[in-house]
């Protein structure tokens, strides 16, 4: 890779990194999990970044190679998560403990949805991406995309402790 193709790959992870593990993160329910799946996703697409640099949105690209790296990590070793009944105690209590506690049901459900609706759950409505752009990243049609969202919604709206009468928009920034 010439110099300048290096310098804006390194430019592209210092800027995306902790964006590309926060999604990660949401994909596998673990830090370390989403640690290694962002390292993996970011090393398939330095092979490739003088394609990628060109595309249009080379963050929308590798944000791709995450979901299909994730599908790939349980393709391989068909790995098993353990969930707990409740998250472990906390030390004390703050302003802020019913958000954390919020949090852990939410990726306690997350983590029991199936990786497709997983996927499309963590795009949709944490990424704030659009139906057409979530269909694009999993390289479905958009109809799959709406089914796989109402189903996983409908089983996040059933786990115990998460739902509490609120509706869920179309993401944090509105509906597209």
């Amino acid at each position: 890779m010439q110099a300048e193709q290096e310098d804006r790959f390194q430019e592209f992870v210092r800027a995306r990194w902790s964006h590309l593990v926060r999604t990660a993160y949401l994909l596998t329910g673990d830090v370390h999990h989403a640690e290694d799946l962002t390292q993996t996703a970011l090393a398939k697409a330095y092979r490739s970044w003088r394609r990628i640099s060109r595309a249009d949105n080379p963050e929308a690209y590798v944000r791709r190679m995450l979901v299909s790296c994730n599908s790939d990590r349980f393709r391989k070793r068909r790995v098993t998560e353990s969930l707990t009944a409740a998250p472990p105690e906390t030390a004390g209590r703050d302003e802020n403990a019913g958000r954390v506690e919020e949090r852990g049901s939410l990726l306690a459900g997350l983590a029991r949805l199936p990786a497709r609706q997983r996927a499309v759950v963590v795009l949709r409505y944490w990424e704030d991406l659009s139906e057409a752009e979530v269909a694009e990243v999993l390289g479905c049609s958009t109809g799959t995309v709406k089914s796989q969202a109402s189903k996983g919604l409908a089983k996040l709206r059933a786990y115990p402790g998460l739902y509490t009468g609120r509706t869920v928009s179309g993401g944090r920034g509105g509906s597209r």
